[in-house]
């Protein structure tokens, strides 16, 4: 998580957080705002309303995320006691579950590049390994759908930063497109979406313990347009979340 050109953060031990809060200006300011959370310091007790927190799930939108909420809860019932939702395959027969060893850039670098006060700023992406072998493990006894552990390719828009031949601009052929996907095959690839590395290089510098988990809903070898019906897409994005959702029953029958 070292940035180029600056000293790499020496962040404090905090004893009852296991989060590393990089940014010292937050301790001076009377009043903390998370803006896009509608949630302050000064009107909201925080370790009171998330001091118990053990998962927190993510997701491509807000229905996919309220359908998660729904099987959880079900889940959780009957129990008695990192999702994401469909993104393109490299490779991958439709309906695979991916889950994301290294988020890379389109150069299938483990990083991810921001400028900072106009400088350009390097952060790893690294993912929690035992969480990825626990993940497959909980994919192995849910026995209901194929799941692979593989590279998750960031980009940073839809079209020509995946090698798609569909959009409104494309300044390269068809055959220059399918040697680069089968460089990102080669390169460890497996599925190709937009959020995986800022996420990751997020929780790897404020020492989270993440995941990410994709399934896949076609082969970019073959094409850019997606061809199966809609039902079938709604149940290959439940995937995911069938198995985070398993994960998190397994861990909380052990708390």
């Amino acid at each position: 998580m070292a940035a180029t050109g600056a000293n790499a953060e020496n962040p404090e031990n905090h004893n009852d957080c296991p989060v590393r809060l990089l940014n010292p200006n937050i301790a001076k300011m009377k009043e903390d705002v998370l803006y896009h959370f509608n949630l302050t310091t000064s009107k909201h007790n925080f370790p009171a309303l998330f001091g118990d927190v053990k998962f927190v799930c993510v997701g491509g939108s807000p229905s996919r995320m309220k359908a998660f909420i729904r099987d959880l809860r079900h889940l959780m019932r009957k129990a008695t006691g990192k999702s994401k939702g469909g993104r393109e395959r490299c490779g991958l027969e439709p309906g695979t579950v991916v889950i994301t060893e290294q988020a890379v850039d389109t150069c299938f670098k483990a990083e991810f590049e921001q400028i900072v006060l106009g400088k350009r700023v390097i952060r790893k992406t690294d993912l929690n390994k035992k969480l990825v072998q626990e993940l497959l493990l909980c994919s192995a006894e849910l026995s209901e759908f194929t799941t692979v552990v593989g590279n998750t390719m960031c980009t940073l828009d839809f079209y020509e930063g995946q090698g798609r031949l569909d959009g409104a601009l494309c300044s390269y052929t068809e055959k220059d497109k399918q040697a680069y996907l089968e460089a990102a095959y080669a390169a460890g690839v497996r599925n190709i979406e937009m959020e995986s590395s800022v996420f990751a290089a997020m929780c790897s510098a404020c020492g989270l313990q993440a995941a990410v988990v994709c399934v896949t809903l076609l082969n970019r070898l073959e094409g850019d347009q997606i061809s199966s019906p809609r039902n079938v897409l709604s149940e290959y994005q439940q995937r995911p979340q069938r198995l985070v959702s398993y994960f998190i029953k397994k861990k909380l029958s052990k708390a």
